[in-house]
């Protein structure tokens, strides 16, 4: 028989075996069924299965469940992967974006040999770093490439979390099994809350993409989708303009391949490619897509909630003081490391909560094109910055967008673009304040008081591109503002010292989701507006986060599958 046990120790005792084994014991005496059967003299095997950490009530505890098996041999870890197979040529899929969702669903159709073709606006990552790195040292933004297009999507340059509360839509552990054997530490396949680290995801991403094109798939950096190609009705390809990057062919992973035979990768030029079906997984930030969706489809998108606030920064004693309950360093020592933390609260019927915290991490600029700022939160494997950040964000719902917003979408012809709109705006407001990438920034003390910071009060950041003082106030909206105050001060009464002479704020954290939801058909995962069109992903409005979002990408390859291959359903 097979029973699940958890059991609590220090952290200093995660290793003391004898001591975790007589507690296990001790649990398994109180199953009145499993007690009866160790009892009797048959084997007992313990397999562990989670770790995690608990920081409340005043002393910090490990929770390790374990599956006990008595009298029975415990079965082998489960590290079955997918068979990949070489592509056929037969069927092909065009994937627009190579994020999580994109990367995952090809891999779902070469376990079909079916041909994916990915296009990418952004470059590669080696590439994309250096784009970033331009951000930072002289404020000039890609708009192709940047935090949030480029290979990997937005999650490569960010802390690589892979914890998710989505247990309905997908194999989580599979997700978890095909990013360890790219490349991942083991320690994501039993963590709680598991990360992989934005100075390791990058070479997991090369790995995963250098499987596609072993196995007859491609991929084609620096190709922006600029319209859908449509016959009969159908979506049949999409018409891509070329911004340069190499395109990667099968067998060809060193970009040596012309593909579609229109030119010489890394050339200029409009090509049509055209497929079986296409797959729709841009991100939450590609604007343009969902305005070529308002202008030929504008049924097919409504307004969903979304979120707009700041990012949080803390030293990162502070915060591991406040959760560590004053004993930070001795647990780091027991290699707990870097204190999370997670936070909500509700403020006249909206939700105020904590976004992507990232322990031991920076905060990074994330605009994806000119005259904007918004910000977001990274952080590497070992987590060991000086400062701690989080998005603390409140809830924004379609009905709270002003009203001249609403007006403008419907001059545009569809009304769902409402919230874009009032993102955009807020974050070229933010831009507005210094002209540049420095972010708007307050003492979270000064923004509770109604005042600027004095910008020589301002503690060191993480934010390489600098801040400069803003009284976030004068010019985020009050909705916003007013229950982001009392939300704080809430939080407050939570996490003692929170509200501390050092915590900075540093605006607007506005891309934790999209405004726009693009509808899809339950049964067949198709664009309601567009057959043939797949949306998938976080720009879908479907999912959220690394995890979720390849779920939902196997999930659409699956449907398309289906649509190819009737007796697979």
């Amino acid at each position: 028989m097979k029973t699940e046990i958890t059991v609590t120790v220090k952290p200093e005792n995660e290793k003391n075996i004898g001591l975790i084994k007589k507690l296990l014991m001790n649990e398994l005496q109180k199953k009145p069924e499993a007690a009866e059967a160790a009892a009797s003299g048959v084997d007992v095997e313990f397999v562990f299965v989670k770790k995690s950490i608990d920081a409340r009530h005043g002393q910090v505890k490990l929770h390790l469940r374990y599956a006990a098996y008595i009298g029975e041999k415990a079965p082998q870890a489960d590290t079955a992967l997918p068979v990949w197979k070489k592509a056929d040529g037969k069927k092909s899929v065009i994937i627009v974006g190579s994020g999580p969702a994109g990367l995952f669903a090809a891999l779902k159709l070469l376990e079909y040999g079916i041909k994916p073709v990915i296009i990418e606006r952004g470059n590669e990552t080696a590439q994309r770093r250096k784009d970033i790195a331009l951000i930072s040292t002289q404020g000039v933004v890609n708009g192709e490439s940047n935090y949030c297009f480029g290979e990997g999507g937005a999650g490569t340059f960010s802390d690589g979390k892979l914890y998710t509360r989505s247990n309905k839509r997908g194999d989580i552990g599979g997700i978890l099994r095909i990013f360890h054997a790219f490349g991942a530490d083991e320690k994501i396949l039993t963590d709680a809350h598991p990360h992989i680290g934005t100075d390791r995801l990058p070479k997991i991403i090369n790995a995963m993409r250098n499987r596609i094109i072993e196995l007859g798939g491609e991929v084609r950096f620096g190709c922006r989708c600029t319209d859908f190609l449509i016959k009969d009705g159908m979506v049949q390809g999409v018409r891509v303009e070329s911004l340069g990057g190499p395109s990667r062919a099968s067998g060809t992973p060193d970009g040596s391949g012309t593909p579609d035979g229109s030119g010489t990768p890394g050339g200029s030029g409009t090509t049509e490619i055209y497929a079986d079906a296409v797959i729709l997984a841009t991100g939450h930030s590609a604007q343009d897509i969902y305005m070529q969706l308002a202008k030929v489809a504008p049924q097919s998108l409504e307004a969903k909630t979304f979120a707009v606030g700041v990012r949080v920064e803390h030293p990162r004693t502070v915060i591991d003081e406040i959760q560590y309950h004053g004993k930070a360093g001795s647990l780091e020592q027991a290699g707990l490391g870097a204190a999370e933390y997670r936070v909500t609260t509700q403020v006249d019927g909206r939700g105020v909560y904590s976004f992507c915290m990232c322990p031991g991490g920076f905060v990074v600029p994330s605009a994806s094109g000119p005259e904007e700022i918004v910000v977001n939160g990274m952080s590497a494997a070992a987590r060991n910055s000086k400062w701690s950040n989080a998005a603390i964000v409140v809830e924004t719902r379609p009905e709270d967008i002003p009203q001249s917003f609403v007006e403008q979408a419907r001059e545009l012809g569809c009304t769902a673009l409402a919230g874009l709109l009032f993102r955009t705006d807020l974050e070229h407001k933010a831009w507005e304040q210094s002209k540049g990438q420095a972010a708007p920034a307050q003492l979270v003390t000064d923004f509770l008081g109604n005042r600027a910071t004095v910008q020589e009060a301002f503690p060191p950041t993480s934010y390489t591109p600098g801040i400069i003082s803003s009284n976030l106030n004068e010019w985020m909206p009050s909705f916003i503002t007013e229950r982001l105050a009392q939300g704080l001060r809430q939080i407050n009464q939570s996490m003692k010292g929170f509200i501390h002479p050092a915590a900075l704020m540093i605006a607007p954290e506005t891309r934790t989701s999209t405004p726009v939801r693009i509808l899809r058909n339950k049964e067949t995962m198709e664009c309601t507006g567009l057959p043939g069109l797949y949306p998938a992903g976080e720009g879908s409005g479907y999912a959220g986060g690394i995890v979720s979002s390849a779920m939902d990408g196997e999930n659409v390859a699956m449907a398309i599958v289906s649509s190819f291959y009737p007796r697979n359903q």
